[in-house]
C-alpha cells in the first residue's frame, strides 16, 4: 500500500467500533491513538537535513522502499514519517508500505537477531533487487533498547525512554544513517 492507505488504514483502525485483533486489545488500541498522534506531529514538524536531502536528491535510478511495519509499533511512529518525508524529494522513488502481521509476512525475509523487528526500510532498484536493508531503529536507539531490555527493565519505562530518545534525536540519526546507506547504494548502482 502507499503512504496515503497506510493513513487510511491507521485511521479506520482508530474509528472502528468493533476492532479486530490485536486492537481489540485496549493496550494496542491506546498505543496506536498514542502512534497516530507522534507520527502526524513528525509529519508536521520533522525537520529534513540539508545533507539528506542532497542525498535522496543525487538519485537517478528508480528505487522502491518497502516499509515493514504495523500502526501500533511506536519506533514506526517517529521513522516512517521520516522515510514518507524523504522518498517524496525524489520522484524516482516509490513507498510500498507492508503490514508486518499480514500476509504474505514479508518481515519472514527481514529478521533482525531471529525476530520480526520493525519498522524494516527495504531498498529495491527498479527491477526489485534488495539494495539495502536498514531497521528496525537508529543505532542510538538500540543502543539504549538492548541496555533496558538487560537492566530488564519494565513496559512503562522502556516505553518513556525510548519515546525521550525520539523526541531529543528530531529523526536526525536516521537521517545520518540513511545517507550513508543511499551513498553505499549510489555507488553499487553506478558501478
Amino acid at each position: 500500500m502507499n503512504f496515503t492507505d497506510y493513513l487510511q488504514l491507521f485511521e479506520n483502525i482508530l474509528q472502528d467500533a468493533d476492532p479486530k485483533a490485536p486492537y481489540n486489545n485496549p493496550d494496542y488500541l491506546n498505543y496506536t491513538k498514542l502512534n497516530w498522534s507522534r507520527q502526524q506531529r513528525w509529519l508536521k514538524t520533522g525537520v529534513i537535513t540539508d545533507a539528506m536531502a542532497t542525498a535522496v536528491k543525487n538519485i537517478t535510478t528508480l528505487q522502491q522502499w518497502v516499509i515493514i511495519t504495523e500502526p501500533w509499533c511506536g519506533d514506526a511512529a517517529h521513522i516512517v514519517p521520516f522515510l514518507y518525508k524523504i522518498a517524496a524529494l525524489n520522484p524516482l522513488i516509490t513507498i510500498d508500505i507492508q503490514q508486518r502481521d499480514t500476509a504474505p509476512f514479508l518481515i519472514e525475509q527481514y529478521l533482525t537477531n531471529g525476530t520480526k523487528s520493525i519498522p524494516k526500510l527495504v531498498i529495491r532498484d527498479g527491477d526489485g533487487n534488495d539494495m539495502a536493508i536498514w531497521g528496525p531503529r537508529p543505532a542510538g536507539c538500540q543502543v539504549l533498547y538492548n541496555k533496558l531490555k538487560e537492566e530488564k527493565a519494565d513496559f512503562e519505562r522502556m516505553k518513556i525512554e525510548l519515546q525521550q530518545w525520539y523526541n531529543e534525536d528530531k529523526g536526525k540519526s536516521l537521517q545520518a544513517e540513511l545517507q550513508e546507506v543511499l551513498t553505499q547504494v549510489q555507488k553499487v548502482s553506478l558501478a
